[in-house]
């Protein structure tokens, strides 16, 4: 009897329910209550409807394969339209869609509006902010399935080279962004990350496991606290709760994956959970171009698993994790490798990894209380070794050991009052426990008179700290065309005892269909970078050197406009200024400011700074955007822009991430084939310009005396390099199955920097050589990516 009630899930796993489904739920975009009865209608030659049923789920079955638009309605609501839905055989496709209560009361018509799919999953977001997809992150060439380098294509952002996926807003340092996986900070989703950084080599976030997410720039809502610059808010998608799916990968910078998701019990619930191993081995040994001789290796994963909700609400348990390793050999390097020394060996260690349960309760007909209590850890061993004739390790250059454990509880309780009110209100707990050691040479004073530099230390701290934050706001509806959002943001770090109290504005005016008008402000605070913070002073033996440090503070003000003007078009500009003051310099007249570190693995080795320099950040975006519709789109950025900052010295300088423009042109299309048009061919290109950085030369004298690269600090920020120009053509294949099989497959070729460009990665100096040399950034690289799924 038991096998005949499992004939059904066996069949259903073998044949695959013989169509392509499109399915999910509609909730009130405020409340987050589900909608019952909303009507969810396909648009187009095959149109076809369905209802949401008292959980406020649909399903539309069949659907045809390629991309398609639904259309869901209801009473008293904005009418929301959902194009470029990519239907395949080897998936079904699984949706959150939120509506917008009209601010009129209505007995039997239906509020329209235009589609805005960018529009943020956060309501709360007015100005700077977009969301983004896992397909967008797939689709767009040059993007290596990273979704820090999706946000480059945005305008005003950039990365700091090829080598690595720092975010640079707007002029601003990379450490001022802020990550976010299901509402609670996490450490760096890097591989090969070290302490205080957001960015690396290659991301350990894996973007088949992301739900649609949002990205902002400046002036962010109030919960989001700890951050100058910017926020990725990432949520982790849920799994499919009918029937099991399956999914296995090959890409270059991804590796080897493999993917499952399903029902949980017969009763409700879900899981998806995926692995990554690294495959750039591959890369080296048919002599593609990876920036070093050397092998990475890394691997993550990833997993949410939904329990079925009952009286006590929803629970959700997720988490991430990677390690990675590689061994840089000073025998199998060279000068022009991005990362390692030719005369050393080096040895870096990183692991990262968070786990988390999410809690959603319902406590009135439109206020749930929503609750996230996890753990996180990361940790990082870096070990530099001087060689000897044979490349063995010899003399012990630097030592680095970074061991980070932090335990967040965050929750909020969010209350719809009526269709025009609904407030938000929050606390936030972030209990930090570092470990942290650093004994380094190279710079160091010989006091022994030994011939041999000594080991110094320079970081040494074990203890215990926390950052508290607490947070109100509200989204007022003037009007159906008019609406507010206010809050306001406070934060208090133990250690310091400082205490920072932010206040965030935003307004949004539709005035007419076509339309919008934006205005936001906020004031925004970070705490310094840790390792700046624990610095320990080697010339006075001052432990403290850096623990006076207040938080680092800046005021943003952005206007701007977003125009359709033709059906599936839109121009969008914004004006903005950042204003940052607080900000660390050292004591005595130099040119040093903590806003030029954070794009590298290590941060300057500073002591006894203070909380006296500023800076400003200016500039104009443009945004021209065609949805793809019609088998084609196009996305067009631009910024222009000044990034200065002061010193100590009082001397205007621009700061190390001062571009002044960033371009990019974005255009890809796809032609079904096939006798049913089932599949598809698809062209992706992407070019991207901007100006070069401004840098610090190298003090070829005082190089050469103590044999190691030295900047000129007389002349900070003086010399720039090359404008930067790099373009990545794609292409690729979907295959879809025929016959009611539920299997796809995918193959695509991604070739970056197809003109083979030398884009400066860095001038510095060669010990070896006395000289200068010039490193070059990633030449032509061809990435692949082969998946099936079923």
């Amino acid at each position: 009897m038991k096998s005949l009630r499992l004939l059904p899930l066996l069949l259903l796993f073998t044949f695959g329910l013989d169509a392509q489904t499109i399915k999910g739920i509609v909730i009130d975009a405020q409340s987050e209550m589900p909608l019952v009865g909303a009507t969810v209608q396909m648009t187009g030659s095959e149109s076809q409807g369905a209802v949401t049923d008292l959980d406020g789920y649909f399903i539309l079955s069949p659907v045809p394969v390629g991309r398609q638009e639904i259309q869901i309605s209801y009473l008293g609501y904005a009418t929301r339209s959902m194009p470029n839905i990519m239907v395949t055989s080897g998936k079904d496709v699984i949706m959150e869609v939120s509506l917008e209560e009209g601010i009129t009361e209505l007995d039997a018509v239906v509020v329209t509006a235009g589609s805005d799919p960018t529009e943020t999953v956060n309501e709360m977001s007015t100005v700077s902010a977009r969301t983004f997809t896992a397909e967008q992150v797939n689709r767009f060439a040059g993007g290596r399935a990273d979704v820090s380098r999706l946000a480059t294509n945005l305008a005003g952002v950039s990365t700091a080279d090829d080598s690595r996926n720092d975010i640079v807003i707007r002029g601003n340092s990379p450490t001022g962004l802020l990550w976010q996986l299901e509402g609670i900070p996490i450490p760096n989703p890097n591989h090969f990350s070290t302490l205080g950084t957001t960015g690396g080599p290659v991301s350990a976030l894996n973007p088949n496991m992301l739900a649609s997410s949002d990205f902002a720039t400046s002036a962010f809502s109030a919960e989001y606290g700890n951050a100058l610059s910017g926020v990725f808010d990432l949520r982790l998608r849920s799994g499919n709760r009918d029937r099991y799916e399956f999914m296995a990968q090959l890409g270059t910078f991804s590796g080897i994956e493999a993917m499952a998701e399903g029902p949980l019990t017969n009763k409700g619930g879900s899981f998806v959970v995926s692995f990554r191993n690294s495959f750039v081995g591959l890369a080296e040994t048919i002599g593609v171009p990876i920036g070093t001789n050397a092998t990475p290796d890394y691997r993550d994963l990833t997993f949410k698993v939904d329990f079925p909700t009952g009286k006590a609400g929803k629970f959700s348990l997720f988490g991430i994790g990677g390690t990675s390793n590689i061994d840089f050999l000073g025998t199998e390097t060279d000068s022009t490798d991005l990362f390692a020394n030719p005369s050393r060996n080096a040895y870096p260690r990183s692991r990262f990894g968070v786990l988390g349960l999410r809690h959603n309760l319902v406590t009135g007909d439109n206020t749930y209380l929503r609750t996230v209590l996890s753990g996180s850890l990361q940790g990082n061993e870096f070990n530099e070794f001087d060689i000897d004739e044979e490349g063995e390790d010899e003399l012990l250059l630097t030592a680095v050991d970074d061991q980070l454990t932090t335990y967040n509880l965050k929750s909020y309780l969010n209350s719809k009052l009526n269709s025009r009110l609904t407030i938000r209100t929050g606390l936030q707990a972030d209990l930090t426990n570092l470990n942290t050691t650093v004994d380094d040479r190279v710079g160091e004073a010989d006091l022994d008179n030994d011939g041999i530099r000594d080991l110094t230390r320079l970081r040494d701290f074990d203890g215990n700290f926390s950052l508290l934050q607490s947070f109100g706001q509200a989204r007022y509806r003037l009007s159906d065309r008019a609406t507010l959002n206010a809050g306001l943001h406070i934060q208090y770090f133990t250690l310091t005892e400082d205490v920072a109290v932010e206040p965030r504005l935003g307004f949004a005016y539709q005035t007419t269909p076509a339309l919008k008008l934006t205005a936001g402000y906020g004031r925004h605070s970070q705490t310094a970078a840790l390792p700046v913070f624990f610095f320990r002073d080697p010339a006075t033996g001052n432990p403290d050197a850096n623990q006076d440090l207040g938080f680092l503070r800046s005021d943003h003000y952005v206007i701007g406009g977003e125009l359709l003007f033709a059906p599936g078009w839109s121009l969008k500009s914004e004006v903005y200024y950042q204003h940052l003051f607080d900000i660390p310099v050292d004591v005595t007249p130099t040119s040093f400011s903590l806003l030029n570190a954070g794009a590298d693995f290590v941060f300057p080795e500073k002591g006894n700074l203070v909380n006296e320099g500023g800076g400003e950040n200016y500039g104009i975006e443009i945004t021209l955007e065609r949805q793809f519709t019609k088998n084609w789109y196009l996305l067009f950025t631009t910024s222009i822009f000044e990034s200065d900052y002061e010193g100590s010295d009082g001397q205007r300088r621009s700061t190390a991430f001062n571009n002044q423009y960033v371009g990019n042109l974005l255009l890809g299309r796809e032609w079904a084939f096939g006798k049913d048009k089932r599949h598809r061919f698809t062209f992706n290109t992407n070019l991207t310009t901007s100006g070069g950085r401004y840098y610090s030369p190298v003090d070829l004298a005082a190089s050469r005396e103590f044999g190691e690269d030295i900047r000129d600090e007389s002349l900070a920020f003086t010399e720039r390099y090359d404008n930067y120009f790099r373009w990545d053509l794609k292409i690729g294949l979907q295959l879809n199955s025929r016959n009611g099989r539920k299997f796809s497959q995918s193959f695509f070729i991604d070739f970056q920097n197809l003109t083979n460009r030398e884009n400066i990665f860095q001038r510095r100096f060669n010990p070896a050589t006395g000289t200068v040399n010039t490193a070059y950034q990633s030449g032509f690289f061809p990435d692949f990516q082969y998946r099936i799924q079923f």
